[in-house]
């Protein structure tokens, strides 16, 4: 690394992957304490919060025209309000800090000529990525100031994904500039190319569905969260699949709409993973794999036990914070080790 040539753009560029992270996992604390409709304007003042107490006063009467407040929150007091405004002003500044490494940061880079012409396409494409992902958080946050005061489940996974997408293009990127083409050892992870591209589509699928087990979704009588309903394990309640899974009329509604069957699949998606990994790991044992795909298939091995049983405690306990952050630093963690594993296995090794 000392001697890699591109060491500068590398660092940037994991300094980015390093606070995407961050982002997420503010983001999921802040689904877990309702803090994400506090603040109903979307400059959220500059960078500087409250100060005062007339600052604050100003902010809280602005809450209490919210939908949140009127039909859900009306008996909140300062200080109840200040703790969601904190979560939610945290996470839109280093949304801010983000942008100011991404830009600046290239800034000094082009000015120090490290960016070579070759990069271009890859830059571009990553601060238009950037800046979707700012466009979609408002996007989703403005559905909730409206006259329902929550967030739809499926815009949710979406800022969700995005985030994802954006980390799994710059981690690729930086990826590209730590292991040249011309420098890949040699081994056989070629073979499992089809494999670990199916593990992560479904990876993928879980995460989505983790996000709509977060969210709010359409109940009898009022909107539910997923995660919050059957908190037993094995089984759903008394049932391996109890009939609240399928008592709508279609599919669709039953998998994306429904509360019972968007846990249901998260469940069973998470079973399928770790019978797939289960069968990598069996079929990688009969191959010559390079140090970095070994490496790969461990912190995928490590990574999904300790992620099964965070998900099975995080269920078991309803959701806690503590936990539900851990649980989503799992599949980011998850998440990160198969596009590692992904970019040595399909990167055709030196001759």
């Amino acid at each position: 690394m000392n001697q890699n040539p591109n060491k500068s753009v590398i660092y940037w560029l994991l300094s980015g992957c390093s606070l995407i992270y961050i982002m997420v996992i503010v983001g999921c604390i802040t689904r877990l304490t309702h803090s994400g409709l506090s603040i109903t304007d979307w400059s959220f003042m500059g960078s500087i919060p409250p100060l005062s107490d007339s600052d604050w006063i100003e902010r809280f009467t602005k809450y209490q025209q919210s939908p949140e407040f009127i039909k859900v929150n009306f008996t909140m007091k300062m200080d109840e309000f200040k703790h969601i405004f904190f979560w939610e002003y945290i996470h839109r500044l280093i949304g801010r800090i983000m942008m100011y490494v991404f830009s600046i940061g290239l800034v000094v880079l082009l000015i120090q000529k490290k960016v070579k012409k070759e990069m271009t396409p890859s830059l571009i494409l990553l601060f238009f990525m950037g800046a979707m992902q700012a466009v979609i958080g408002w996007w989703m946050v403005y559905s909730g100031l409206q006259d329902k005061p929550a967030v739809s489940h499926f815009r949710l996974a979406t800022h969700l994904m995005s985030a994802f997408t954006l980390f799994a293009f710059t981690f690729w990127f930086a990826l590209k500039l730590i292991y040249p083409k011309d420098q890949i050892e040699k081994g056989e992870g070629v073979k499992l190319k089809w494999w670990l591209l199916s593990f992560f589509v479904i990876l993928i699928l879980q995460i989505i569905y983790g996000a709509f087990t977060a969210g709010f979704v359409e109940g009898n009588a009022a909107k539910i969260r997923p995660g919050h309903i059957f908190n037993s394990w094995p089984k759903m309640g008394d049932s391996w699949m109890p009939e609240q899974v399928t008592m709508k009329e279609s599919f669709y509604l039953n998998f994306f709409e429904n509360a019972s069957g968007i846990q249901f699949v998260h469940r069973t998606l998470a079973i399928a993973l770790c019978l797939l990994l289960a069968f990598i790991w069996y079929k990688s044992n009969k191959l010559q794999l390079n140090k970095n795909q070994y490496q790969g298939i461990t912190f995928l091995i490590y990574g999904i036990t300790i992620q099964f049983i965070l998900g099975v405690f995080t269920l078991l306990y309803q959701v806690p914070v503590v936990l539900g952050v851990l649980h989503q630093t799992g599949a980011f963690f998850l998440f990160a080790s198969s596009v590692y594993l992904m970019y040595h296995s399909f990167k055709k090794p030196k001759a």
